[in-house]
């Protein structure tokens, strides 16, 4: 018995076991379609992160096959994470043993994939569970939301018209920049005010609301009375938020259009008086020459009454076979407007000149034309240009130049004379006040004392070439019209100036043949005397043998440029190289210049070997070099250059780096005994310039006070001689 009761306890556990395992089974069965029908993706990893198992979700997250996700590593797709983060989340996970946070997975298509995540560490013994939901697309619309409203902010505070949003009791809840700026309010003062603080008509803001409600949406036109008692008149459209209760109204400031309209409609009623009490005739036509209206002096003109002057056609009035009728047309055709003079046939047989103006749509697509009856004015003006055709050919032939100028100054007219004299065109010298030529301080003193004054004044043209002008003035010939006459006597001056010069240098040669012959005799016998002197004194006195010696022998080049100018010298044209003749040159007077630190610089072209004296022409190089040389006694550089220059010519430039000679001390480089230095006789560049005549050649001087001054020699290849002879 105990025995069958131990087997019946038996049957019963087993069939208890059986019963509680096809339960596990099922619960297994049951996780397991879960776990595979899962919408989230599940994963289970080691502590590595090695993929162990995953869902079906799982695949599609990570876009991976089952068999290529299991050969995978988790922190493969963490590789656009900060390592800093990825770090901070998996310390949060092993200290709570569970967490709850964002990733962003790289796939390896490239896609971001926006996830969060819930991690349970030890789900499964030693392996953690983590469940992923996808993100992206709510990560995405946030994004855009994000952008859309920062560019309804964008767009709410930038827009040009204004934007206003108020609520059920009417009060502003916010507005932009354009609405603040058009009502003359602070944006900060907004949700003080609401819109009967400015919109005075309480029935139209409540017919707004009503509208709003009903329709929702409205557009319309609002006055509004700005604090400083300003109206302005803005075109609205409103919406309404039923929901949140808040309205908003755009607004765009019409208030100067409004202005305009009524400018314009003002306009119009002033061209309707303009056009019914016109002097000119005004008549309207369309595009095939149909009068359509006319006004009073119109009728007269065409001799017509108005009724029947509106039956007829423009063309009625005028030879369309005549060359320029037909001109005119093609004109109007291309420019659409026109103003000329025309013959016009009256329907009495009367011929009218009429000065018409012509244009096309000008009221309402239609052709309107002003008329004047010019037929006397034309007699007139037949007889004003004879009497200016007269007045004309004695001003253009004028031998002087001849200038009219109103009271203020301005120049009314100028002759061809004047033109060429002043170096400028007709119409540019229209342009100008005579203030422009002569101080008007000068001209109102003379006028105050007499209407009529004759002065020369020096003058600079515009290509900086100086002149001296001879001016007279008479005032007044006729009402507000003054005369100016003048000459150009430069040459005269310069004549003049080298009759002067000329003059001086012949009393200079006078004396200074004289002088030399005085004093080169008395130096013989001094020069003679020292040496003999020299060779019985003692050394302690040599000193003072050789500052005489130095002074006799300077002595002796002023004589001897005394005599260049006291006898005409005769002169033996060699054909040389200038090159060469200025080596030497610079070979001379180099040992000079090292001594007070002066670099002397040769740069040349190849030139062709010109007639010349070669020494002549190395005194003139030897004086301009030595006062190059004696301007720099702190050093520097002289820059000689040699190049030929056009119609057979050598241009040889020097150029140092002294103090540089003022304007007004160039002009009188060249003259007997003027120099500008200190113990300077003025005679070596006046001999200079004389050799330099001789060779048919010409001295330039350029100079900048502090930069420098420049020396420019021209000189021809062949002499007139030698052409000759070829």
């Amino acid at each position: 018995m105990k025995q069958l009761i131990t087997t019946i306890e038996k049957v019963e556990f087993n069939e208890s076991l059986r019963k509680e395992n096809e339960f596990l089974k099922e619960e297994l069965y049951l996780h397991k379609v879960i776990f595979e029908q899962a919408m989230e993706a599940i994963i289970i990893v080691d502590r590595e992160l090695n993929f162990i198992n995953f869902n079906k979700a799982a695949c599609e997250l990570f876009q991976l096959p089952k068999e290529d996700l299991l050969k995978r590593n988790f922190q493969e797709f963490l590789s656009i994470m900060p390592i800093d983060e990825i770090e901070r989340q998996r310390n949060l996970f092993y200290e709570k043993g569970y967490h709850f946070d964002e990733l962003i997975l790289r796939l390896d298509g490239g896609e971001i994939k926006y996830v969060e995540y819930s991690a349970k560490c030890n789900a499964f013994g030693s392996y953690d569970l983590i469940v992923f939901r996808d993100v992206s697309k709510r990560k995405m619309l946030e994004r855009e939301r994000t952008i859309n409203e920062q560019l309804f902010k964008d767009l709410f505070n930038r827009a040009v018209d204004g934007i206003v949003i108020f609520d059920e009791n009417h009060y502003f809840i916010d507005g932009n920049y354009s609405f603040c700026s058009s009502c003359e309010i602070k944006k900060e003062e907004l949700k003080y005010l609401k819109l009967e603080d400015f919109v005075r008509n309480k029935e139209k803001i409540i017919e707004l609301k009503n509208s709003l409600h009903k329709n929702g949406r409205l557009t319309g036109e609002l006055e509004f009375q700005l604090r400083s008692g300003k109206e302005k008149i803005f075109e609205f459209t409103s919406t309404a938020n039923i929901m949140s209760g808040s309205y908003m109204l755009i607004l765009r400031d019409i208030t100067e259009k409004r202005k305009m309209e009524k400018q314009l409609l003002e306009s119009e009623e002033r061209f309707r008086e303009v056009f019914e009490n016109a002097l000119d005739a005004i008549i309207i036509w369309d595009y095939e020459g149909r009068i359509v209206r006319a006004n009073k002096w119109a009728s007269r003109i065409f001799e017509l009454p108005l009724e029947k002057l509106l039956e007829r056609r423009v063309w009625d009035f005028v030879d369309l076979h005549d060359p320029k009728v037909k001109e005119i047309q093609r004109e109007y055709c291309q420019k659409g407007e026109i103003r000329e003079e025309l013959l016009f046939h009256m329907p009495n047989g009367q011929l009218k000149q009429l000065e018409f103006t012509s244009k096309r749509n000008s009221q309402d697509g239609y052709h309107m034309m002003i008329l004047r009856n010019v037929s006397d004015r034309k007699r007139m003006e037949k007889e004003l240009r004879e009497n200016e055709q007269k007045f004309r050919k004695i001003f253009d032939g004028a031998m002087d130049g001849i200038v009219l100028f109103d009271d203020d100054f301005n120049i009314i007219d100028a002759n061809p004379v004047a033109g060429k004299i002043l170096g400028l065109s007709i119409n540019k010298i229209r342009e100008y006040n005579l203030n422009n030529f002569i101080s008007r301080e000068i001209i109102e003193k003379y006028f105050e004392k007499r209407d009529k004054l004759t002065k020369e004044i020096p003058f600079t043209l515009e290509n900086g070439q100086e002149r001296i002008i001879e001016w007279s003035f008479k005032r007044n010939i006729i009402e507000n019209m003054n005369l100016a006459i003048f000459r150009d006597v430069t040459e005269k001056k310069e004549m003049e100036e080298q009759l002067r010069k000329s003059d001086t240098l012949n009393v200079v040669g006078e004396l200074a043949a004289g002088i030399a012959h005085e004093i080169r005799n008395p130096m013989t016998a001094l020069k003679g005397f020292i040496q003999l002197l020299q060779g019985s004194i003692c050394d302690d006195h040599s000193m003072y043998f050789n500052v005489i010696s130095s002074e006799l022998r300077r002595i002796e080049s002023i004589i001897t440029e005394f005599l260049v100018l006291a006898k005409p010298q005769a002169i033996h044209f060699q054909q040389k190289n200038i090159i060469n003749i200025m080596k030497d040159t610079i070979e001379l007077l180099n040992a000079q210049a090292i001594l007070v630190n002066v670099q002397i610089d040769l740069e040349y072209d190849n030139v062709t070997e010109i007639y010349c004296e070669p020494n002549q022409l190395k005194q003139v190089f030897i004086n301009i070099l030595k006062n190059a040389i004696e301007v720099m006694p702190k050093g520097g550089n002289i820059f000689v250059t040699i190049v030929p220059v056009k119609n057979d010519r050598v241009r040889i430039s020097i150029r140092d780096e002294g103090t540089g000679i003022p304007k007004d001390k160039l002009k009188r480089l060249g003259e007997p005994f003027y120099t500008t230095k200190e113990r300077g006789t003025g005679l070596g560049l006046m001999v200079s310039y004389k050799i330099i005549e001789e060779h048919n050649g010409k001295v330039e001087v350029e100079s900048e006070v502090g930069k420098g001054t420049t020396f420019h020699i021209t000189l021809p290849v062949k002499q007139h001689e030698e052409l000759e002879e070829v």
